[in-house]
């Protein structure tokens, strides 16, 4: 039996509904996408009051309100219709300004769900429209006083396979206002109010009014409204520029990390983003500080030519690409661990909160902890033998630390004495760990140890930065096979890698030498190490990789040679320690991330007795 020739595949022109029905599943991925096309288009029609309610988690309603500028009765077909725009006029895609520019939000919506869009402009009485499952109806006559009013009702209707995979209604809730509160923070001048519906009732989720004053008075107040007090009180601003870029906002201090990064808001030209290499750069620059299951939280903008970077990435456009994305990279690092240096040795008063609210010694958090990967005992000798060639001044470190050095100041003796100095004077240590310090209008607890360390990892890594990284030739060299395209990628970094101690050459075509590695390192697995930088090229065209590693082996000796736990001090020495502190950047918090003092003010300790 002969079989049947296939028949040839015909091509064919999708209809306008299907292809908006496929858009939408693009650009509209849950109900919080929907919320931020539609809150984007009134921020772009210039509203000053923005009014969002939902109900059934966005999937049941979403209404957004404002007394943007409108739409005139020509305006509202074309608003529904496919790349329609006033947004942009086509001539230049490279200079976009404002949030929305693709014209696809308000028919894809349309296509998935039943949209009635309500607009007044100045001059023009009221119109409406609707559109159910991409049918759109005549528009007609309407009441509003002003601005548009969009109901989106029954998402997903027309496509109800996508029902099945939307989360419960409480996690689509939360992820709506994660999107207005990012929103509410690049427009610290509009006001929003988010309100969850369901029948006659409503609860308020957000609300926040307009802010007044300097842009960044008004980020602050913005900020502690919606992230809390605690924030404000514990993040320090942040400015810089360079070539082109602006880098504005506010970072908290590394005693306020958090488990996950749930409070980390980063915004290019005011649009909030969630790229890679900006949470990378947010990273790197709290690296010193917090212990790898540790994030930092900050609300960082960036503003730069639009020209300098692509926002038509992804029709989410949450993601953007930069064009010098190095510059920028350097920028944030630089900037953060500048602000936070000028935070001198001030703590997160989170820690003392803690403390109060317990009424009780606070417990060392579980997620804190000691590097897991100690060195073996030999190991740590070569390393200390290791660092006596390269740092002249190693040996005078560690001899104050078995006895702290006396700074040339005056010892405070009394209570008067003690107001001049923020961390107070020593007036005993108990459990020989902890130095307990009476300032001016209350008291300090200090951990020795974990103060000392941080005393000590500064010094080394001032110490690093002057003398730079002493590589261990090889006897042998490392000889590492890999493909063409890898070796041409390392031996473009091999200049920065070089600075670094970790010397490469070409041997080949496809295979590199290793002629040095860095000395503070001591045996290490140099393959391992060359491949390990590999990736982390490839994944993001730098390298911390290996200074990181020394960073890593410095807190270890800092940790190993600090003043330690069990160990009687003098009063001076005690002293020493908190003038040092005083003196010493970032010393309110120790290698790991853990707060090195608590201070306690007088009013909160009478409380506790009940004095007030």
């Amino acid at each position: 039996m002969n079989e049947q020739p296939h028949s040839r595949p015909r091509i064919c022109q999708l209809d306008e509904a299907a292809i908006n029905r496929i858009a939408a599943g693009e650009v509209v991925e849950r109900p919080a996408s929907a919320v931020k096309e539609l809150v984007e288009n009134a921020l772009d029609a210039r509203a000053k009051r923005i009014i969002i309610d939902i109900a059934g988690g966005g999937k049941t309603l979403i209404r957004v309100r404002d007394d943007g500028c409108g739409m005139s009765p020509d305006d509202l077909p074309l608003a529904l219709a496919r790349h329609a725009t006033s947004k942009i006029d086509g001539s230049d895609l490279f200079n976009i300004q404002s949030f929305g520019f693709r014209g696809e939000a308000l028919p894809s919506l349309g296509a998935v769900g039943r949209l009635t869009m309500t607009s007044r402009a100045a001059g023009f009485d009221a119109f409406e429209i609707s559109v159910c499952g991409g049918e759109v109806s005549p528009i007609k006559p309407a009441a509003l006083a002003s601005g548009t009013r969009v109901e989106l009702r029954d998402l997903f209707f027309a496509t109800p396979a996508r029902l099945k995979f939307m989360r419960t209604e409480r996690t689509e809730t939360q992820s709506i206002v994660d999107v207005v509160k990012r929103l509410a923070m690049a427009c610290p001048y509009v006001g929003f109010e988010l309100n969850e519906v369901s029948g006659d009732k409503s609860r308020m989720l957000l609300q926040v009014s307009a802010e007044t004053g300097a842009l960044l008075d008004a980020l602050r107040d913005r900020l502690a409204r919606i992230l809390g007090q605690a924030f404000s009180q514990n993040a320090v601003l942040v400015t810089a520029q360079r070539d082109g870029f602006d880098l504005s906002g506010y970072a908290a201090l590394p005693t306020f990390s958090r488990g996950a990064g749930v409070m980390q808001y980063l915004f290019v030209n005011e649009r909030p983003v969630r790229d890679k290499l900006l949470i990378g750069a947010l990273r790197a620059a709290y690296s010193d500080f917090l212990s790898r299951d540790r994030h930092p939280a900050a609300v960082l903008f960036i503003t730069c030519d639009p020209k300098v970077v692509d926002v038509n990435v992804h029709p989410a456009k949450s993601e953007v690409r930069f064009r010098d994305p190095g510059v920028l990279r350097g920028l944030i690092i630089t900037a953060l661990r500048h602000s936070l240096a000028g935070a001198g040795h001030r703590a997160s008063s989170t820690v003392a909160d803690g403390v109060l609210g317990a009424a009780l010694p606070e417990k060392r958090p579980s997620s804190f902890s000691y590097q897991t990967n100690r060195p073996s005992g030999q190991a740590k000798a070569v390393n200390y033998q290791m660092q006596a060639p390269q740092f002249a001044q190693t040996q005078t470190v560690f001899a104050r630390v078995e006895a702290p050095e006396e700074q040339q100041v005056d010892t405070p003796a009394d209570h008067d004495t003690a107001e001049q100095f923020p961390l107070g004077a020593a007036r005993g240590q108990v459990h020989e760990n902890y130095i307990i310090a009476q300032t001016a209008d209350g008291l300090v607890i200090v951990d020795q140890h974990a103060a000392h360390e941080r005393l000590v990892y500064e010094k080394l890594k001032s110490q690093l930065q002057a003398e730079g990284v002493a590589g261990q030739a090889l006897l042998i060299p490392e000889i590492i096979e890999l493909s063409q395209e890898d070796c041409t990628g390392l031996l473009e970094h091999s200049k920065k890698l070089e600075e670094l101690g970790l010397m490469i050459e070409s041997f080949g075509a496809q295979s590199i030498a290793v002629r040095s590695t860095p000395a503070l390192l001591g045996q290490t697995d140099v393959k391992e190490l060359v491949l390990d930088v590999l990736d982390e090229l490839k994944d993001q065209d730098h390298t911390q990789l290996v200074s990181d590693k020394i960073e890593a082996v410095l807190s270890r000796m800092a940790c190993h040679g600090s003043v330690r736990s069990g160990r009687r001090l003098k009063g001076e020495e005690m002293n020493a320690l908190l003038r040092q502190m005083e003196a010493t950047p970032h010393s309110g918090q120790c290698n790991h991330g853990r707060p090195t003092y608590v201070e306690l003010k007088l009013a909160d300790i009478e409380r506790l007795f009940g004095r007030r």
